[in-house]
């Protein structure tokens, strides 16, 4: 999987991971693996899309309106993630 600009704990107290990434465009991706995740029992990941609306690693909200997904895209492989990682820098520059 790509290097990401933030790996950190995810679900304290259920071993989960959150890696998020960030794009010139505005857009970025939260990627994350946990047992209740879709795909985490099975060490596969889930993602979704991210618009940032300032500089600190949290200045996030979900991007519900992308061509990429509506919601969250489960049962990945880091080979997918990588993929859809490529569409989402791809996105037109988002409007915070």
């Amino acid at each position: 999987m790509k290097e990401a600009m933030t790996e950190r704990p995810y679900l304290a107290g259920i071993g989960g991971v959150q890696k998020l990434f960030r794009f010139p465009n505005g857009y970025g991706a939260s990627v994350v693996q946990f047992p209740y995740s879709y795909g985490g029992d099975s060490g596969l990941w889930e993602l979704a899309v991210i618009r940032y609306s300032g500089e600190g690693e949290d200045a996030f909200s979900l991007a519900y309106d992308t061509p990429i997904t509506d919601g969250v895209l489960g049962h990945l492989s880091e080979q997918d993630v990588d993929a859809l990682l490529d569409q989402v820098a791809a996105l037109e520059a988002a409007n915070a």
